[in-house]
Formats: structure tokens, C-alpha cells, sequence
């Protein structure tokens, strides 16, 4: 078993930058603007929810470094490879021999998309609090994962309670996918880990109903403020296109998104948003801020095609979060 080093553009970066750690799987992507089909063309793109939130943290002005682990193959270099072109640093990155997990999918610009997966017992699922480097975890600003790491094995599982008890500020995205879990098995686990977190970020209704049993029809804004009742410091409720909720104390803010000037592809927008959020926090920004700017990156990212097609920079971010007169329009 190895550890790979981080190629050029991270080992660059200046160790004064805030540090956000990113836990989770990095996926190979195959993502088509098809419906599935037999002779359809793919194309070849890494994502999965921790690769997408460490590329918007080192796009949001942190040294974003991801925690995982990835095959000791080929397509494991060329995935390393495309994380350094990204900014992100895989130097707590672990390979070791095993299969990729992958997905499929179709990305449909009004958000009709088609998921295929084939994870199961890949070498990232198998990440345990064995492959954590707990000095960085306790000196990182802010560390980041998720419910989608957390339902991955046992061993993953254990490796999310591990970091987020090293953690200083612990931000925690519920990411609930059914085909990974049950509603009821997530919903347990983000009450057993809330209380530890800075912030958790729920998404409305979608995890709210799912997870906490809200009512579909609750506003925003109260179910942010039942989120809260969980027991993390602060929630930071997502609601697409709308936007995000705020709830931190007794302030309840409502935080637009820019309308998004080409919608191509909506996978990792979400993933966006948290990883530019926890950049900003990293940097002393405040909540509303770097949420601020999270929803803006967020409407940014679906012009790309693939979780990571298009990382805005922070520039664009702040350039989009001033502007609240972006045309609406469909990408082809």
C-alpha cells in the first residue's frame, strides 16, 4: 500500500492557505447528454461527491486536500492526474490494489437525469479510520464529508465518526441516496453525528421529509429551523435553484442563488455550493457569506458537463453572487 504524492500545481501552494479536508469515494464518471442506449458515446470524467466539494474549496481559495482511497492502477493515475488539475492535493491520498467505483449517468439540462452505479466493494468504499491522518484532520480550518461516505461500509462509517471527533469545525452534508441506504439508516446517523458538526447541510424537502420526517409542504424556513434542533451549531438548508437557508442561533436568513445564465448538467451543484461554503468559513468569512457565495458557484457549476465539468473560480463566484440580473436560458 502507497500514498500519492500530490503532482505540481498542490505541492505549490502556499501551506499558509486555509485547509479544508475532504473525506469520501472519487468515482470514474462515464456521463453522456443521451439517454442510455446501446451506441451512445460516454464521456471519461472522475467526480463523486468528495472530489466535487475539495475541487470547489481549492477553487474557493483553500489548499483542499482529499482523504480516500483509489486504485494503484492506470485509470488511479489518471484520476490523481486530474485531481492535481483541479487544485486539489491527494497527498492523503491511499492506493491500493482493487476495483474503481463507477457511475453512469445522463445529464438532462431540465434535471431529468438517469444514475447507474457500480460501487460495491470498490477500493474507496473500503476507506476505514486506519487510512486518516489525524494530524492533518486536527489542524485542518474545516473538514468535510458526508452521508453518502458514512453509507458506504461499516469501515467508512467509522472512519466519518473518527474524523469529525478530530475535527475543530465539522461540516456535514447528508447526501442521502437510497440506493446506497435506507432514509432510516441516514436519518439515524445524521442525529448521531449533528451534534458534533459546524454545520450540516439538509436539502429541501428532498432529506428533510426523507430523513427528518418533516412535511413536504413545510416552509424553508421552518424546516431549517427544525434542522437545527438536531443539535448542529448551525444548518445551512438547500433548496436548488432557490437558493439556501440559513439558520444559525435565532437568526433565520434567506440566501439567493444567481439564475443560472446555461443549465447543461445540475450533478455536483450541491457538492459546490458546500465545498466553496466551507472554503470561505475556512478563510473567517461569515456563514452568510460564504454561503453567499457558495449558491452563487453552485449556479455557475451546471454549465459544465460531469460532477466536476465546470469549477467556477472564485473571481467568477464573486463576480455571479453581485449580480442578480443573470438571463435564464437552457445549454444544448
Amino acid at each position: 500500500m502507497t500514498t500519492a504524492g500530490s503532482p505540481e500545481r498542490p505541492d505549490r501552494m502556499p501551506l499558509s492557505r486555509p485547509l479544508v479536508v475532504v473525506l469520501g469515494e472519487v468515482l470514474v464518471e462515464l456521463s453522456s447528454t443521451e439517454p442510455f442506449a446501446a451506441g451512445g458515446s460516454l464521456r471519461l470524467g472522475f467526480s463523486g461527491d468528495a472530489l466535487n466539494v475539495a475541487a470547489a474549496a481549492a477553487a474557493g481559495g483553500a489548499r483542499a486536500v482529499l482523504m480516500s482511497r483509489v486504485p494503484d492502477d492506470e485509470l488511479g493515475e489518471a484520476l490523481v492526474l486530474r485531481c492535481a488539475e483541479l487544485g486539489v492535493d491527494t497527498s492523503a491520498v491511499v492506493r491500493s490494489p482493487g476495483h474503481h467505483g463507477v457511475y453512469f449517468t445522463h445529464a438532462d439540462p431540465l434535471g431529468a437525469r438517469q444514475f447507474a452505479y457500480a460501487r460495491a466493494a470498490s477500493v474507496g468504499a473500503s476507506l476505514s479510520p486506519d487510512d486518516l491522518d489525524a494530524d492533518l484532520l486536527a489542524d485542518a480550518d474545516v473538514v468535510v464529508t458526508s452521508g453518502i461516505t458514512a453509507a458506504l461500509s461499516g469501515s467508512a462509517r467509522e472512519a466519518v465518526r473518527r474524523a469529525a471527533t478530530l475535527a475543530r469545525r465539522f461540516v456535514y452534508d447528508p447526501n442521502y441516496r437510497p440506493r446506497l441506504t435506507t432514509a432510516s439508516a441516514a436519518g439515524d446517523f445524521l442525529r448521531e453525528i449533528a451534534p458534533q458538526a459546524e454545520v450540516i447541510t439538509p436539502s429541501w424537502p428532498g432529506e428533510t421529509t426523507a430523513l427528518l420526517g418533516l412535511p413536504p409542504d413545510m416552509p424553508p424556513r421552518d424546516a431549517a429551523t427544525a434542522a437545527l434542533e438536531l443539535g448542529s451549531r448551525a444548518v445551512v438548508l438547500t433548496c436548488g435553484a432557490d437558493g439556501a437557508v440559513v439558520v444559525q442561533g435565532d437568526r433565520v436568513h434567506q440566501v439567493p442563488a444567481p439564475r443560472a445564465a446555461v443549465v447543461v448538467d445540475q450533478t455536483g451543484a450541491g457538492d459546490c455550493l458546500t465545498g466553496t461554503m466551507a472554503a470561505r468559513l475556512a478563510a473567517g468569512d461569515s456563514l452568510d457569506e460564504a454561503v453567499r457565495l457558495g449558491a452563487a458557484a453552485a449556479s455557475l457549476s451546471v454549465s459544465g458537463q460531469g460532477g466536476t465539468g465546470h469549477v467556477p473560480t472564485l473571481d467568477e463566484t464573486r463576480r455571479a453572487a453581485q449580480s442578480s440580473d443573470l438571463p435564464a436560458t437552457q445549454g444544448n
